[in-house]
């Protein structure tokens, strides 16, 4: 293993082996990410047995603070080993933990000292799983106190839910632009069929391109492919088109702005911004879209928006 850290066979409170995970995780390699999802397994299946021991009850003789500290080493040490063995946990942990990555630190540390009541708790588990997974509590965000499922729901769709998520972004990138938000949002929800259509990536993971912008050769940033529908001299086609792939729904809302406002190709656009209708005609006629009847959908999606 190149750069990762066998942590097959070795003690689960080796400090040493703490260290060189963490370090290895530093470098995001697919073997350092694939042994920290290895240990977070382990994290979880420690958990699993503390619980088994708190709800057994202990009226033994021999039960005494030195008793309970070998057990607790036992447990970390058994947890260690078969983990390495795999439940599969591991695998939906290497996917999500480059994103989070900076979280390990902390986390890791409770592991090795035992403290395994902290783990899950505003930890690297509760950025994975957007929540507190030992409880059914909010926990906190970026934007204060939020009911968890606003964090792990996928968008599916659902008007309301979709105008509740991006309405922030779309504000932010209004007040940088001074684009409408509720023309974005609605254009948003136009191209992503309120965020059922999202672009993916071949992994299964989000472009977070509402806008179905495309990957043009100025483009420096990421990049997805996927099928798409064009219309040709008025005949739909499916064509496989690169897309711009972001960061986060933010980013997605201000390059769609900043393109919007910066372009000379979106300039009858911009002098269009007071009026719903004839912004959707304005951006029809730019070539934003290849449908025939895309003003007047635009149209009807904005004032959607709009109405609630």
């Amino acid at each position: 293993m190149a750069n990762g850290v066998d942590i097959n066979g070795k003690l689960a409170i080796d400090a040493n082996g703490l260290n060189n995970l963490k370090q290895a995780a530093k470098e995001n390699s697919p073997e350092a990410i694939k042994d920290v999802a290895k240990q977070f397994e382990a994290i979880f299946m420690n958990m699993m047995l503390k619980s088994m021991r708190d709800a057994t009850t202990q009226d033994s003789p021999f039960d005494n603070e030195q008793s309970r500290t070998f057990t607790s080493m036992l447990d970390q040490q058994l947890s260690t080993n078969l983990s390495s063995k795999g439940l599969g946990l591991a695998d939906v942990l290497a996917k999500q933990l480059s994103k989070v990555s900076h979280a390990v630190t902390n986390t890791m540390e409770q592991a090795v000292s035992g403290d395994t009541n902290t783990v899950g708790k505003g930890s690297l588990i509760d950025s994975i799983f957007g929540h507190d997974i030992s409880k059914s509590t909010p926990v906190k965000s970026g934007h204060g106190i939020q009911p968890a499922s606003s964090q792990v729901h996928p968008l599916n769709g659902d008007s309301k839910y979709f105008h509740q998520r991006m309405s922030e972004h779309a504000a932010e990138a209004s007040r940088a632009t001074g684009v409408p938000a509720h023309l974005m949002l609605g254009q948003a929800a136009l191209e992503s069929g309120w965020g059922k259509r999202e672009i993916m990536s071949p992994d299964g993971t989000s472009s977070r391109n509402l806008f179905g912008i495309k990957a043009t050769s100025d483009w420096k940033g990421k990049v997805v492919e996927a099928t798409t529908t064009e219309y040709v001299h008025g005949i739909k086609q499916k064509r496989i088109e690169k897309f711009r792939a972001y960061d986060s729904y933010a980013d997605s809302f201000k390059d769609f702005a900043n393109l919007i406002t910066s372009s000379p190709r979106y300039k009858q656009v911009v002098e269009n911004l007071h009026d719903i209708h004839s912004y959707a005609q304005a951006m029809q006629k730019s070539g934003y879209a290849t449908d025939p009847h895309y003003a007047s959908k635009l149209a009807g999606v904005i004032q959607k928006v709009v109405t609630g």
